[in-house]
């Protein structure tokens, strides 16, 4: 397991972020992490700065909860910034970084025919991260990482919560073929328009779900 505050962040194979309790005091995540109290402490000052954690006094680092405002917000950027990834990755693509992102397509497919909703998310985030390395944009590579870290939640919301819709599985899988079939044909404007159009449904389904959610009642975002 690594050390730092991606380590704390989320765990690969369940997308836990912190602990499943939601909520831990840094001597309980030292024994957790294998780390000193200074790295622990460290990291949940980079998360809560991220946004993913708050810390409350007498009570320790908890799990934000999820608000639709700030999702459809995050949601509308993510459509930008991975579009512009998706065009440049077009610009300059390779028969090896092409490659590597049909596997990673490859891989959610399967991923989503299991029904693993584990394996889904590991698998689309690597075809992102295929895609962000072959944008071979530094700048975009961070912005993106850190969106993503703050969509997290609600990323493992639309996979697991229990009145998700299985047409937007069908539909993902759809729109990444589609996306894989204009990259491969050089199509930048298409790809750019398919990859934000992706992004735009993906959020439209966070808010429905978010809708079947009290305004006072946490969210519970904790893969199976």
């Amino acid at each position: 397991m690594p050390y730092g505050p991606n380590a704390i962040n989320k765990d690969p194979e369940t997308g836990r972020i912190i602990t499943p309790a939601g909520t831990e005091k840094s001597p309980e995540l030292t024994q957790m992490m294998s780390v000193s109290r200074t790295v622990v402490r460290e990291a949940l000052r980079q998360l809560e700065a991220e946004g993913l954690v708050d810390v409350i006094p007498h009570k320790g680092p908890v799990v934000r909860e999820l608000r639709q405002d700030e999702a459809k917000d995050l949601y509308r950027i993510r459509a930008v910034l991975e579009g512009l990834a998706a065009r440049i990755f077009v610009e300059q693509a390779s028969r090896e970084t092409v490659n590597l992102l049909q596997k990673a397509v490859q891989s959610v497919v399967a991923s989503y025919e299991k029904g693993d909703a584990s394996q889904v998310l590991s698998a689309k985030t690597r075809f992102y991260d295929e895609l962000y390395n072959g944008a071979e944009s530094e700048t975009l590579s961070s912005m993106l990482s850190t969106l993503h870290a703050r969509i997290w939640q609600w990323r493992s919301l639309g996979l697991t919560h229990p009145q998700r819709s299985d047409a937007r599985s069908h539909e993902s899988i759809k729109n990444l073929k589609l996306i894989m079939n204009a990259i491969e044909k050089g199509d930048a404007d298409t790809a750019e328009k398919l990859v934000r159009e992706e992004a735009n449904q993906a959020a439209a389904e966070v808010m429905r779900l978010l809708a079947y959610n009290s305004v006072d009642e946490p969210v519970d975002i904790t893969l199976s």
